[in-house]
């Protein structure tokens, strides 16, 4: 099988969308980031609360094999503390990643213990469920009278 795209640039669509992700997180006022809700869903806060719950834990699982039921219960009140969360995880990411090697892309996991798929499909699904509740902060951000930052900005 032909490599379609490089551990490295992979990294960097997975950070470049974490860029991205974060500016959203500051786009909202404080009070709106924890409250504010459209049709049931989730505040942002609680939706970038899981993604935080996803990607640290679910790289040292694939990294360690250690396995953890997802968490997305963080003792989080303000926009500073999520954002300072969230540049933790991004170093984490950073930290965890070269320790992947090309070989286990294609291994098989029970990622937290309970979502079989293989490495690269959970990465994959990482990436893209990051960018389905940005989506839902796009929404938002618009309900709420604010500009979403551009999206091909990363």
């Amino acid at each position: 099988m032909s490599e379609v795209i490089s551990s490295a640039a992979l990294l960097e669509v997975w950070q470049g969308n974490r860029r991205l992700t974060r500016r959203v997180i500051e786009a909202f006022p404080e009070k709106d980031l924890f409250e504010f809700s459209i049709g049931g869903m989730r505040p942002f806060a609680d939706l970038a609360k899981e993604l935080l719950g996803i990607a640290v834990p679910g790289l040292t699982e694939i990294v360690d094999g250690d396995t953890r039921p997802l968490s997305e219960d963080m003792n989080v009140h303000s926009k500073a503390e999520l954002l300072q969360l969230w540049d933790e995880a991004t170093e984490g990411i950073n930290a965890l990643w070269p320790r992947i090697t090309p070989e286990r892309f294609s291994e098989r996991i029970a990622l937290f213990g309970q979502y079989e798929n293989s490495v690269i499909d959970s990465i994959l699904y990482f990436i893209e469920n990051e960018i389905h509740h940005r989506g839902q902060g796009y929404v938002y951000l618009r309900a709420l009278g604010i500009q979403p930052p551009f999206f091909w900005e990363r």
